[in-house]
Parts: structure tokens; C-alpha cells; sequence
């Protein structure tokens, strides 16, 4: 009875509009993307690839680097490899015990690491806030310098069906961008207040390719625009939510250029591609597990350790690389979508987001 039933969901799951339109789109986006790469190499050999640039830091204290969604995957591949840089890392999760398995695993392998976790809802503004007066305590009382060095926006879930969060906005653009969005403006102060060059990398998707809506406004944000459609839009909205962290990321580049105190802060953007995580653990299992052997059979399928190379690269690129998207391992970028370039899209996107964050910053006080 359980197979039928299993069997039954997966046959419902395939017939949906927006299974397809991941099945193809996202394949042929992946595609394409790799296909720059190549022509990229073969026209301009000679092009940039950006090599690792390791922090310096006093014998006494490591520089700090936060990154969310690091209870597993991407963000705990990412945890091990930048502490192994000298890292003090910061883990961010919403799950406490999920927070201490991915340090002991960190530990277990390399036990001189140096790691703290804190949990935190990044759909809720209010956890948001709390984690930053968490931060400040756990700083002072460690006797570190007020700052931070580098912060990781890696946190992101492919969700199947419609959830809002306490706030009323879709709990995926909430996760994906959202909470991106307002955790980074909160912790501005301590980026800005580094005494040496600090970054923000956030991870997005080749999956943005595949937008075309140039809409920025609250109601699009919120995700109410999407819930015209008869079936949860999932799809649209993970691509939407990956488009908007990247409009984000080339917005904050400019208003970082514009910011006197800022001028050693950069921000770039990082596409991982394919990697074997547990982002569609909310599709039926024998759906993900296909979708996982046809990518491996394309060789577009990659290991955490192996995907996590290129968000390295990302945050130990030289300092001065900034509104960069790397793709592809070894300091490789190349340019994303025309339309996430498109400077009054992302600048609408930014003061839709500034107000979202002061209504939520009313609503808390």
C-alpha cells in the first residue's frame, strides 16, 4: 500500500507544469553555463581566473566568517574547507542538534578547528536580530575584536508547496533572499568595522537564467504575486529568489563603492552548480533520485566537497574582486543573465527590500 502510494505521489509530481519546467529549463541553464565556460576558454584563453587569497590575521586571533545553512551540504563542506583557512567559523542553522552533529563532524576530521554555532531562523527578523546581540556578546566575552570578516548567504531551500512565515511572506523567498537580504544589512557594521578586508558571498543558482519578470515591488517580493497561479509556482519562485540574491549582490557592490567607511568591504556572488544536497529532500524521494542519476549521467553531478571549491574560491579571491559571479572551480566567472544586470531592476529591488526591513524592524521594537 505504501508503494502504490509512494508511486501514486511521484506520477502527481511529474505531471505538474513546473516539474518540467525544472526537468528542462534547469538542465538546459546548467548546460548553457558550462557551454560559456568552454567558449570562454577557447576564445580567450588568457581570461581571468582568480587565485586564493589567504587572510592575514594576528597570531591571536583568526579573522571570523559566518555561514548560514551550514548544518549540512554545501554550508558544512564550506565550514570545514575555510576553517582549514584559519577561519574561525560561525555556523548558522535552525536546528540546534543539527548544528552540534555538523561541528563534532568538522572536529572529528580536523580537531585544531576553531567553530561556534547559533541558532537562528533566517525567515524570522526577530531570530535575525537576536543572533546579532548573540554575536556581539559572544565576541566581547571572547575577548575578539567587534567585526567580522566574512559572511556566507548559503542558506536556501527548494520548497514544494505554498508556506508563509509568521510575517507573511513565502517561506522560500523569505529563506533565499529575504533573510539574505536582512542579515547582511544587520551585520554591515561589524563588515565595515573589520580591520582588514572583509566580503560577502552569496550563493545563487543558474537557475536565474530562466527569469524574465521585471518586477520588484512588495507584492512580488512578499510572494503574493506568484499566488495568481492555480498550483504552487515552485519553481518560478526558487528562480526568482536566486535572481533576486544576485540583484542584490550587484546592488550592494554599487552602494558599497558609494560608502566611504566601506571601502575595503566586497561582495560577490557564487554559483555552485549541481551538487548533490539535500535541497530537494521535499520532493517525492524516487523524483530526486532520478533527477541525481540523470545529472550524473550528463557529468553535471558534483560531491559537496567537490561543489564547495567554487564558493572557496569566492571568498578567498583577492581583495579587490568585487561584483564578480564565479562558476565553475578554479577561480572561473563569467557573466550572469543580462537581465540581472539590469541596474533599476536591482536598485527597485533594493528599496523594496530597505522598506520590508524597516516595517519588520517596526514591528520587533
Amino acid at each position: 500500500m505504501e508503494v502504490v502510494k509512494a508511486v501514486m505521489e511521484a506520477f502527481n509530481f511529474i505531471c505538474n507544469v513546473q516539474f518540467w519546467r525544472m526537468a528542462v529549463l534547469w538542465t538546459i541553464s546548467l548546460f548553457f553555463s558550462y557551454l560559456k565556460l568552454f567558449c570562454q576558454a577557447l576564445i580567450s584563453p588568457n581570461s581571468k581566473n582568480y587565485s586564493r587569497f589567504s587572510p592575514k590575521y594576528a597570531t591571536t586571533t583568526r579573522p571570523i566568517c559566518i555561514i548560514t545553512g551550514a548544518t549540512s551540504g554545501l554550508g558544512a563542506a564550506a565550514a570545514y574547507a575555510l576553517s582549514q583557512e584559519g577561519y574561525y567559523v560561525v555556523l548558522v542553522g535552525r536546528s540546534s542538534e543539527l548544528l552540534s552533529k555538523a561541528i563534532s563532524d568538522v572536529k572529528r576530521r580536523d580537531s585544531d578547528a576553531c567553530l561556534k554555532g547559533f541558532e537562528v531562523n533566517l525567515t524570522s527578523f526577530k531570530s535575525i536580530l537576536e543572533f546579532k546581540l548573540s554575536l556581539q556578546q559572544w565576541l566581547w566575552d571572547s575577548n575578539m575584536h567587534s567585526s567580522v570578516q566574512l559572511l556566507i548567504n548559503n542558506a536556501g531551500i527548494l520548497a514544494t508547496s505554498s508556506r508563509f512565515t509568521s510575517e507573511g511572506y513565502d517561506e522560500m523567498l523569505a529563506t533565499n533572499y529575504i533573510g539574505a537580504f536582512c542579515l547582511t544589512k544587520i551585520l554591515l557594521p561589524l563588515l565595515e568595522n573589520s580591520p582588514i578586508p572583509s566580503r560577502v558571498v552569496n550563493v545563487t543558482s543558474f537557475t536565474h537564467r530562466n527569469v524574465f519578470c521585471r518586477r520588484a515591488d512588495k507584492e512580488t517580493l512578499s510572494g503574493k504575486f506568484f499566488m495568481k497561479s492555480k498550483c504552487y509556482p515552485y519553481a518560478h519562485i526558487y528562480e526568482y529568489s536566486k535572481l533576486c540574491i544576485l540583484l542584490f549582490t550587484y546592488e550592494l557592490h554599487r552602494q558599497v563603492g558609494l560608502m566611504e567607511k566601506s571601502h575595503h568591504l566586497s561582495v560577490v556572488a557564487v554559483d555552485p552548480g549541481a551538487v548533490r544536497t539535500n535541497i530537494m529532500r521535499e520532493l517525492p524521494s524516487c523524483v530526486s533520485q532520478m533527477a541525481f542519476i540523470a545529472l550524473k549521467l550528463l557529468g553535471f553531478l558534483q560531491s559537496p566537497e567537490i561543489g564547495v571549491r567554487s564558493i572557496v574560491d569566492a571568498a578567498l579571491a583577492p581583495p579587490e574582486v568585487s561584483g564578480v559571479y564565479f562558476f565553475g572551480g578554479n577561480g572561473r566567472n563569467q557573466n550572469s543573465s543580462a537581465i540581472s544586470y539590469d541596474a533599476k531592476l536591482a536598485k527597485d529591488l533594493w528599496d523594496t527590500s530597505c522598506n520590508l526591513f524597516q516595517e519588520m524592524e517596526m514591528c520587533v521594537n
